[in-house]
């Protein structure tokens, strides 16, 4: 077996005085060798605090692999990883190597200390992270293997939620119409993508099954009734979610696909506060998901609202499985969906050519070849930059005359200043072209040119349609606060007031970011309307 040690930033050490003070949080047990403190699989596990004796955290078999010790830990040490934050199931294993005195922090007990010691929470935080970055690349990455050809949509779509939720994974790339060495298990190339988990093959997978076995799908907790529940997980919804959690509200957060919303698709942000070399849009979700496990936000996805509804004093928010959450308040920051072109065998690039994104994720799929951006917006931008700075020969399509009419002076500029873009103002694209993926693209004032991708930035609609009793404007976004229509107020009556700031036309339920009328199309801006929604939120609980 082979046993490979955490590093120290992993493992670290505590004073006398913080060892007391987390110990208090546990509650004590013996075990004896041979015995397992969790196994990869259960529904839910406990942080491990080790007294005297020593441990070992084991990659199990996977079937076709021998198990693994990934570390052994002694006295004054702690086990854990950072999905313990969120509730997902263990996918390492934890087992007494010598006689051995523990303590258990649960779930409960987990959340307390975070609130209450914001040192023992500083120290817990940072090594669960890094213990999630540092098993990344190791042999626990085989616990989840994605296995799918290199340029198929489905494929695309599971490895997006993996790499949004940060999940320990290998995804494995197939040439189209290869299955590699699937062949030898009996499989197809119809039962792609396949999802190993703990070795064992889940045909046809999604995001919603692979998060199901993972233990990231929502499960109801009895008559539970929750304070606050933010529907997307774009920047206005983080925003809520944490403000509402750090101050003391018990909050879930939902979002279709995973954490990010269009700002996760972002390749660099330059205007944000605070970051003056700019942000990946990555990055910065990446940090924000970090902080809302920290306050204990309960993150789900993929899990997609299609009804929300009044009952009583509060609502019911309905999933697409049938399943109810009941909450005092909601905000909606479900955001906006993409629009895409009207074009012949967009159904047949959509994720094998054609991007709604420019990311690392996308890049793999085009490095260094020629590629075509339709947008004139700060997106396009950016991603016209992200991908030449990669090697990209690119092609910026814009129907506007004018570059800087929606786009910010400063992307402008270093757009016509870099030697590797082509900007075609009054161009549209008018046809796709290739065989199993795109080829070729054809621009009306052009003509057919080599393109190995497609990125697409016009724009996107307010996913709103499931939200049909609240009132919208004609474009479909939702209106708020004062510019609810007079025609909606009635229902007020009985509450004696009027709407709240970013409160919709049915009381408590409130909206922020790109699906709000009115709403400024940026990170900065969503960040904030979601962090203010919820001071109304708070008033109309107090009321």
């Amino acid at each position: 077996m082979k046993d490979v040690q955490l590093d120290p930033i992993q493992r670290p050490t505590l004073t006398d005085a913080q060892w007391e003070r987390l110990l208090a949080f546990g509650e004590p047990a013996d075990v004896e060798p041979g015995d397992y403190l969790f196994r990869s699989g259960d529904p839910a596990y406990d942080l491990i605090l080790i007294e005297d004796g020593e441990v070992e955290i084991v990659r199990d078999s996977l079937g076709w692999v021998e198990e693994v010790v990934i570390a052994t830990m002694g006295p004054r040490a702690f086990a854990g990883e950072l999905g313990l934050l969120n509730g997902q199931s263990p996918f390492l294993s934890c087992r007494a190597t010598e006689p051995s005195r523990v303590r258990r922090v649960d779930y409960a007990a987990l959340r307390r200390l975070m609130s209450e010691d914001d040192e023992l929470s500083d120290i817990i935080l940072h090594a669960l992270w890094a213990r999630r970055e540092g098993l990344r690349h190791g042999p626990a990455s085989l616990t989840l293997k994605l296995v799918g050809p290199k340029s198929n949509r489905d494929f695309m779509y599971l490895r997006r939620f993996a790499e949004r939720l940060d999940l320990v994974h290998t995804a494995v790339e197939l040439q189209p119409g290869s299955l590699g060495h699937l062949d030898e298990h009996g499989m197809t190339v119809a039962d792609l993508p396949v999802a190993f988990i703990q070795g064992e093959p889940m045909l046809r997978a999604t995001p919603g099954m692979v998060a199901e076995r993972l233990g990231l799908s929502y499960q109801p907790h009895g008559d539970e009734v929750v304070d606050l529940v933010v529907v997307g997980g774009g920047p206005a919804g983080l925003a809520a979610a944490i403000y509402g959690a750090s101050e003391g509200l018990s909050t879930v957060l939902l979002d279709s696909v995973a954490p990010g919303g269009q700002a996760a698709a972002t390749s660099r942000i330059e205007n944000f506060l605070g970051f003056p070399f700019g942000v990946s849009g990555g990055n910065l979700i990446g940090q924000a998901s970090l902080q809302a496990l920290k306050f204990g936000v309960r993150v789900y996805a993929p899990c997609e609202a299609v009804a929300l509804d009044p009952v009583g004093d509060n609502l019911d928010i309905t999933l697409s499985d049938g399943r109810i959450i009941r909450s005092r308040t909601a905000i909606v920051t479900s955001g906006a969906a993409y629009r895409r072109l009207d074009l012949e065998r967009w159904d047949e690039f959509e994720g094998a050519g054609i991007f709604y994104a420019a990311t690392p994720l996308e890049l793999r799929q085009v490095r260094e070849s020629p590629v075509v951006v339709v947008g004139g917006a700060n997106s396009a931008g950016q991603a016209a930059l992200y991908l030449s700075a990669s090697g990209c020969p690119v092609r910026l399509v814009v129907r506007g005359d004018d570059l800087g009419t929606r786009m910010s002076s400063y992307l402008v500029d270093r757009l016509q200043e870099d030697p590797h873009i082509d900007v075609l103002t009054r161009s549209q694209v008018v046809g796709l072209d290739g065989d199993s993926s795109l080829e070729r693209v054809r621009i009306d004032r052009v003509g057919e040119v080599d393109a190995r991708g497609l990125f697409c930035f016009i724009g996107a609609e307010p996913a709103t349609t499931w939200l049909s009793a609240l009132d919208r404007d004609d474009d479909g976004f939702l209106r708020t606060g004062t510019d609810v229509a007079v025609q909606t107020l009635e229902q007020w009556q009985r509450v004696g007031r009027e709407p709240l700031p970013f409160e919709t036309s049915t009381p408590r339920v409130f909206a922020a970011g790109d699906v709000r009328r009115g709403s400024m199309k940026r990170v900065a801006a969503a960040v904030g309307e979601g962090s203010s929604a919820v001071a109304s939120v708070h008033r109309a609980l107090a009321g």
